[in-house]
């Protein structure tokens, strides 16, 4: 019978680094650069020792095993390249998805706090709950449009809802965006961080 092989090396961050376990995800790239997804270091981590990713970014101190010593990834980059599916219209509609497509912000007064989701034409009235007739929504104005259409209400979105564009989803993976993110997102995502609105359920 052959070997079982060994288990990957387990990592541990220094002592003093433990408390940033909460923000330990990893910025995954695709051979072209490209940002597909977010993972956790230890995945990551067995990515760079399979040889199947190769470290962008790092961290100013390294994940340690009995054995081996390996900076703390960032950023890392897949060595061959993935097909990713542009189906975001497909993907489950979360809070935090609208939130984040929609730059946390109010659709219909631009406020940034307080928010929830509020469909364009009430579900009442036929409206459907697709990606194309929900947007963020604060609460006060989510009370004062009710059950009326934007019409009559006189509130229509600022942006005509669609499905996001697929690297939204990386901040609805990630609470917070470190700097070393920045330099390989689009800009025009850079402002829908935010890390004070709890996700539905």
């Amino acid at each position: 019978m052959g070997q079982v092989p060994p288990a990957p090396p387990r990592f541990a961050p220094p002592q003093h680094q433990r408390r940033e376990r909460a923000a330990g995800r990893v910025l995954v790239l695709n051979a072209t650069f490209e940002p597909i997804n977010v993972c956790t270091v230890r995945r990551a981590t067995v990515l760079l020792l399979k040889q199947k990713a190769e470290v962008i970014e790092h961290a100013t101190w390294s994940l340690r095993s009995e054995n081996t010593t390996l900076p703390r990834p960032m950023v890392i980059r897949l060595v061959s390249y993935v097909r990713v599916p542009r189906d975001a219209h497909r993907r489950k509609i979360t809070r935090r998805a609208v939130f984040a497509r929609d730059g946390w912000t109010c659709q219909y007064c631009g406020s940034r706090s307080n928010l929830t989701v509020d469909h364009v034409i009430p579900r009442s009235k036929g409206g459907s709950s697709e990606w194309d007739n929900i947007v963020a929504s604060c609460a006060p104005c989510n009370r004062r449009k009710g059950d009326m259409l934007p019409e009559k209400a006189n509130m229509i979105p600022r942006t005509t809802p669609k499905a996001p564009h697929p690297q939204v989803f990386i901040h609805v993976a990630s609470p917070t965006i470190p700097a070393s993110w920045k330099a390989w997102l689009p800009e025009t995502t850079h402002e829908v961080l935010s890390s004070d609105v709890a996700e539905a359920a």
